[in-house]
């Protein structure tokens, strides 16, 4: 019987095969597209820019205010107010001489029934001259999942919210800590708050409405 020449036979190939197997895996990756980041690495935040505001002057205690339809009640804007509400189109980039960039998306407090109208009246009119829909899904004490809200939103956004909650609310954003961020809002509705996030920083900057007389 012949002998297999040296070198040939079962043995040669399983040698061959499991030196090609490396190869042949490296070439069936060659063509894949680049795999994301490893399991556990971090993406940078997306930019992010939120302008937050304190909802219009609302009556003094026992007093009453009025809604678009007249009806009065304590929970709905003072006279004041209502003008602030009917002028602050004005502060926004679609309108003639604003000063602040138009926003892609309206957020303001809301509740139960009964409760307190003034950030949905606030931002009303603005909605309207921008033909965008106010969500108000979030009621105070809500912060966190509004401020998950607002950054998964188109930005620009303008939050309008009652004034004790805006110190949670900067700190759902991760905000908190920027510099020049004050501790609580202060006894003023003629503010913007705006917080610009690039490259996963924070910035800060306060600027006035100058919407009314009087205003600061």
């Amino acid at each position: 019987m012949p002998h297999a020449p040296a070198g040939s036979g079962p043995r040669r190939r399983a040698v061959l095969a499991a030196a090609l197997a490396p190869l042949a895996g490296a070439a069936c990756t060659a063509g894949e597209p680049p795999r994301g980041p490893a399991p556990g690495a971090l993406a940078t935040p997306k930019d992010a820019l939120v302008m937050v505001i304190r909802h219009a002057e609302k009556p003094y205690a026992g007093a009453t205010g009025e809604d678009e339809e007249g009806n009065e009640g304590p929970g709905f804007l003072a006279g004041r107010g209502r003008r602030r509400a009917e002028e602050l189109p004005r502060l926004f980039r679609r309108s003639r001489g604003a000063v602040l960039p138009s926003p892609a998306g309206l957020f303001a407090a809301g509740g139960p029934p009964g409760a307190p109208e003034w950030c949905r009246q606030t931002v009303t009119a603005l909605a309207e001259g921008l033909r965008t829909p106010v969500r108000s899904e979030f009621a105070v004490g809500a912060e966190p999942a509004l401020a998950h809200a607002a950054l998964a939103a188109a930005m620009p956004v303008l939050i309008c919210w009652e004034h004790d909650g805006i110190p949670r609310l900067v700190r759902a954003l991760g905000a908190h800590e920027v510099l020049g961020v004050p501790a609580s809002w202060p006894d003023r509705y003629d503010l913007v708050w705006m917080f610009t996030r690039s490259q996963g920083r924070w910035s800060f900057r306060e600027l006035p409405q100058h919407l009314l007389p009087g205003d600061a």
